[in-house]
């Protein structure tokens, strides 16, 4: 029964809540800082700033004030300082590019630390707490900070409105990148009196040198951050991870290389043209390097698995070859140097694990929900994670100690809410994953299916299904259902918390929301997420029809108020959809950013990936292409679509959307497109997202017999 004193969730009540950021452990492991973000639906903005909590006990406390955006807060070795990135004034100068600052943890103001006409994308603290190795977007032509300054001048002062390029890759998610520059590793050298300024200024100047300057060297193009680079405990070396090819794109295979931070010297330490390598980290020691290691020459979704370079053999080897998971990064090791903490998904959950080196055994180390970062210090762990029925939380693990939670931040408003229920189900979906004892075992075994469809070969495999029942649910009574279908296609819906498609939001609507995860989804093992390639559409579709069968035999489901809705590859399907099932099962379906026509989609950013999806170029075998593509089948379209799409959104162009929504206009069915020109793959800014709750619901609604009956009455 549903607490009358409390109310369901609403999009307003989303935009309330509170959302924290990755946690940084000061070196004694006391105290852990992170960004928390809040929001204003009335300015449509959010801003951010940094917050101390104790892992010991005590309220947290307020570290900055001044910022709109502070973020990646990183405690220094010696813990006197805390570096992050902002963009503020400081003194008479506002920041145009992000810089790096530095803050006491007992207060004060913060401080720039040096000017970089370029930008800070993301640092990593040197052991000496005097320097730091950061990333920055700089002219590969161009020496020295003064003539880079010079160059950000005149390209900011520059009359021309055009990108030229002649790079393979030159837009990613929702920006072009930057023209005619690459990211690169600095290091900053702080002066020895750094931090005895006022007024934002720091008392001496920081030196700025570009280790890659005169090298071929660059990371990656693709958000290029602090998994992609490392510096060794002893502060001497940097080791990163690089694309040797001269032409970079997409799908690049990355090598490693240390550099010698005194002489400048590279020497790649790991290379393979099999393999993509990635996310390293030195050993407490630094006589090892852990990393990721994906074997791209099998296939393009081979799992990153984890790897480790040994400094004395001059060998690497992957260690994780026998655990069917795919290793996140980041990487943590040990104090002691015998394993390597990581996240890996496993079964619409992703817990925090703890690989041993000796015995290549993963275990557990935090169980359930969505451990979406983590930091390890001094024996403490501090893990930020969340679940279905709640967004981020902080908590730490003490030795020898229950997991605590080090904040409350979003209690007072949540608890005033009623919940819906969350259940996990597994049916019988489609028949595709060999019976391999890895695949098998990363399954639970077939439960029987309560209504099988006669396209949908027999014995279908075991598939993971999430409910979420709106809050006071009483099976005495009829209710609309809702299908969620994820993008990816190699993701998954987890327990986990989602603001772009919250699914409390929608149960709270008074919908069952059912969330697959079909043929292809990440966290079942690599046969079942690899099981669709080169046939896109086929077995997520007896997926999905399966979950809408088991949905359909349940005595509360209404069968004439059934709904599906998906995002990127999950607007994919519901285009597909709408060429391949028969018309009348769903009421209305709600497409957002979904792929519509394969050979136009050659306008992604990711296009080198194409021909290793889909099975071929498309100017080589347009059939192939063509076959799992929903424009080819249009002519069966006939279900009423509610298309959304954003202009900024380069993943999925908005040409796809507006193809979409035109077909199904020229068609004559009922449509109607939400299109967003400040928006990218996501709907990021306050008023757009209550503006697409709203849309998606009314949209619902228009097309629900029984509020159409209601209505007429």
């Amino acid at each position: 029964m549903r607490d009358k004193q409390k109310k369901p969730i609403d999009v307003e009540t989303l935009w309330q809540i509170e959302r924290l950021g990755p946690p940084s452990l000061a070196p004694d492991g006391a105290q852990a800082v992170a960004a928390l973000a809040s929001f204003s639906m009335k300015d449509n903005k959010g801003t951010s700033s940094l917050w101390l909590l104790s892992t010991l006990g005590g309220a947290p406390r307020r570290l900055t004030s001044c910022g709109d955006k502070d973020a990646r807060p990183r405690w220094s070795p010696r813990g006197d300082r805390i570096a992050f990135t902002a963009r503020r004034e400081a003194g008479s100068k506002k920041d145009d590019e992000a810089q790096l600052y530095l803050i006491a943890p007992d207060g004060g103001e913060a401080e720039r630390a040096a000017e970089v006409a370029t930008g800070v994308e993301d640092f990593r603290w040197c052991a000496d707490g005097r320097s730091l190795v950061f990333v920055s977007w700089v002219w590969p032509d161009t020496k020295g900070t003064k003539a880079q300054a010079a160059r950000m001048k005149a390209w900011k002062e520059r009359k021309e409105t055009a990108y030229v390029t002649s790079e393979a890759q030159y837009r990613h998610w929702d920006h072009k990148l930057p023209m005619d520059r690459v990211p690169h590793l600095l290091l900053m050298t702080l002066p020895d009196d750094h931090g005895k300024g006022s007024g934002g200024r720091p008392a001496g100047e920081a030196k700025v040198r570009d280790l890659f300057e005169g090298t071929p060297y660059e990371l990656a193009r693709a958000g290029p951050d602090a998994n992609g680079f490392d510096v060794s405990p002893d502060g001497r070396r940097v080791v990163f991870a690089f694309d040797p090819e001269p032409v970079k794109r997409q799908d690049g295979r990355f090598a490693l290389a240390e550099m010698e931070l005194k002489s400048g010297r590279v020497r790649v330490i790991a290379q393979d043209a099999a393999w993509n390598l990635g996310a390293p980290r030195y050993s407490p020691g630094g006589e090892r390097i852990a990393f990721t290691a994906s074997h791209q020459a099998v296939k393009h979704t081979m799992p990153d698995q984890l790897a480790v370079w040994e400094r004395e053999s001059g060998r690497w080897e992957v260690v994780s070859g026998e655990w069917d998971h795919e290793v996140h990064a980041p990487l943590v090791w040990e104090e002691d140097g015998l394993a390597v903490l990581c996240t890996s998904e496993e079964k619409g959950r992703l817990p925090l694990w703890r690989f041993e080196l000796a015995s290549r055994r993963a275990e557990r180390l935090v169980e359930g929900g969505w451990v979406s970062a983590f930091d390890k210090a001094a024996g403490t762990l501090v893990t930020l994670a969340s679940s279905a029925t709640h967004p981020e939380r902080l908590v730490a693990h003490l030795p020898g100690a229950a997991p605590r939670r080090i904040e409350r931040f979003n209690d007072a408003l949540l608890g005033k809410l009623s919940w819906g229920r969350v259940e996990e189900h597994w049916i019988g979906g489609a028949a595709a994953v060999p019976a391999t004892s890895a695949t098998r075992a990363a399954l639970p075994r077939r439960p029987k299916r309560p209504a099988a469809r006669a396209d949908a070969a027999e014995p279908g495999d075991p598939v993971q299904l999430w409910l979420v029942l709106p809050p006071g649910f009483d099976a005495k009574k009829k209710y609309p259902l809702l299908q969620l279908i994820h993008g990816g296609p190699h993701t998954a819906f987890g327990d986990g918390w989602h603001y772009r498609w919250n699914a409390q939001v929608l149960a709270a609507a008074g919908y069952v929301v059912t969330m697959v995860n079909y043929h292809g989804s990440s966290g079942f093992g690599h046969a079942f997420l690899d099981s669709i390639t080169h046939r896109w559409g086929v077995l997520e579709l007896r997926d999905v029809e399966a979950a809408t069968d088991w949905l359909l035999a349940q005595p509360w489901a209404d069968a004439t108020r059934v709904f599906a809705a998906g995002g990127s590859y999950g607007g994919f399907m519901v285009a597909w959809m709408n060429g391949h099932v028969s018309p009348g099962r769903y009421a209305a379906y709600v497409c957002h950013a979904g792929c519509f026509d394969w050979v136009a989609m050659f306008a992604d950013d990711a296009w080198a990936w194409h021909a290793k999806e889909l099975g071929a170029w498309y100017w080589d075998d347009l059939a192939q292409v063509q076959r799992q593509s929903p424009h080819a089948h249009a002519g069966r379209m006939s279900t009423p679509t509610l298309v959304v799409h954003g202009a900024l959104d380069y993943r999925v162009p908005d040409a796809q959307g507006l193809a979409y929504y035109n077909t199904l206009k020229a068609r004559g069915v009922d449509a109607r497109l939400v299109w967003f020109p400040d928006e990218n793959h996501w709907v990021l800014k306050p008023r757009n997202s209550r503006l697409w709750y709203a849309e998606f619901l009314g949209w619902l609604a228009r097309h629900d017999p029984k509020v159409a009956k209601k209505r007429r009455g």
